[in-house]
C-alpha cells in the first residue's frame, strides 16, 4: 500500500521497496528538490515527482542516531571561539602589565 507524504524537513521516513531510512533536510518548493540524508550521511537531493513515486512510511529516528551531527560541530566551534576570546582578554591583560612596568621604570 503506497502512502503518498509531503516531504517535512526533519521528519525520518522508511522507503519500503529500497528498506531504507532516510531525513528530510530540506524542501525547496521553488526549484521542487528535496533534500534527503541517509543514515549512512550520503546526502542526495530527489525532485517531488520522485519523491511521490517512492513508496515511504513515517518512521522515527534509527536507534543510536545523533540528533544533530551538525549541532556538535556548532558546539565545537563555539568552545573554539571562547578559548580564543580568552586569550584575547589574557593577550590584553599581559599590555596592561607591561604599560605598568614602564610606569614604575620611569
Amino acid at each position: 500500500m503506497s502512502r503518498d507524504y509531503e516531504p517535512a524537513a526533519g521528519q525520518w521516513y522508511q522507503n519500503v521497496e529500497e528498506e531504507e531510512s532516510f531525513r528530510v533536510l530540506s524542501v525547496d518548493e521553488d526549484s521542487e528538490l528535496v533534500e534527503i540524508e541517509y543514515v549512512d550521511g550520503d546526502i542526495e537531493e530527489i525532485d517531488i515527482e520522485a519523491w511521490h513515486e517512492m513508496d515511504l512510511e513515517k518512521t522515527t529516528a534509527p536507534e543510536g542516531w545523533s540528533e544533530s551531527e551538525e549541532a556538535e560541530d556548532e558546539d565545537e566551534d563555539e568552545d573554539e571561539d571562547e578559548e580564543d576570546d580568552w586569550d584575547e582578554d589574557d593577550d590584553e591583560d599581559d599590555d596592561d602589565d607591561l604599560d605598568e612596568d614602564e610606569d614604575e621604570d620611569e
